[in-house]
């Protein structure tokens, strides 16, 4: 379910012939569709995934289809892992224009109260969600700042704004990136790198997340403006929105993508 308000890749400006984009966790779900869409509007993509198997099916999807892709293991809570990355991109392409932190723990997480939850867990999420955010965006900057352009697109969720109970190692760890990405942009603006944030509401994927059972779903869309589940390429439409030339002129901004389910 393409969104028809939003530019595609047959609009110039959202054209991204000649760039190449970096994607974490694009072995799967969301992830593995910004990989596709990505590829499918021009640009070379770097499929950065910690499951390697999973990354290079994602990869040879995208060969199949014509297009140029690179899969790429990787561990994005490691500076030595993601510095590799960054390295072998550079070696295939030449160039990084776009990063998408998409990496997270999220499906298989204990649901507890704050109180409650293993600190070991506690600190794999912030590993994962907050830290790898932070080595990615770091490691690319340089290359950024030095061709004057880039869009750093990071991800946070709905959770955030609806303060999800049972579930606040995840919900902290999301909302960190929100503030990452206001003081980023502050940072990386006068060097002609954006950078925003995605906050996906709850959306169908191959994966099956725990605790989305029909009443969660039901619930969701109750609040929901329109009535009907989010899908992926509700996500990666905006997602390719923000890796453009047309968003030139959006940086520090987190847009929901979630229905009309919360109001920013």
């Amino acid at each position: 379910m393409r969104n028809p308000a939003l530019p595609t890749s047959d609009d110039h400006r959202t054209d991204l012939s000649g760039r190449v984009a970096i994607i974490t966790g694009a072995g799967q779900g969301i992830g593995r569709v910004y990989a596709h869409r990505f590829a499918e509007a021009g640009a070379s993509v770097v499929i950065a995934e910690l499951n390697a198997e999973s990354g290079q099916n994602v990869c040879t999807e995208i060969v199949a289809k014509g297009h140029q892709a690179l899969a790429v293991s990787s561990d994005v809570t490691s500076a030595a892992s993601v510095q590799s990355m960054i390295d072998k991109s550079m070696t295939a392409f030449g160039r990084i224009d776009i990063l998408v932190n998409n990496a997270a723990i999220y499906s298989r997480m204990t649901r507890a109260t704050f109180d409650e939850l293993p600190l070991e867990e506690w600190d794999a999420v912030m590993r994962t969600n907050v830290t790898g955010s932070f080595l990615c965006a770091r490691g690319v900057a340089p290359i950024m700042r030095k061709a004057g352009w880039g869009r750093i697109i990071n991800v946070s969720s709905g959770t955030v704004t609806m303060g999800r109970p049972n579930f606040m190692h995840y919900v902290t760890s999301k909302a960190a990136i929100i503030g990452m990405t206001r003081a980023m942009a502050r940072e990386l603006g006068p060097f002609g790198i954006n950078v925003n944030t995605i906050v996906p509401g709850l959306t169908k994927t191959e994966i099956e997340a725990d605790g989305a059972t029909d009443a969660v779903w039901n619930t969701i869309l109750d609040r929901q403006c329109i009535k009907r589940p989010g899908v992926a390429d509700d996500i990666a439409d905006v997602a390719l929105y923000l890796a453009s030339s047309a968003s030139g002129f959006i940086t520090g901004q987190s847009i929901a993508v979630d229905g009309g389910a919360t109001h920013l």
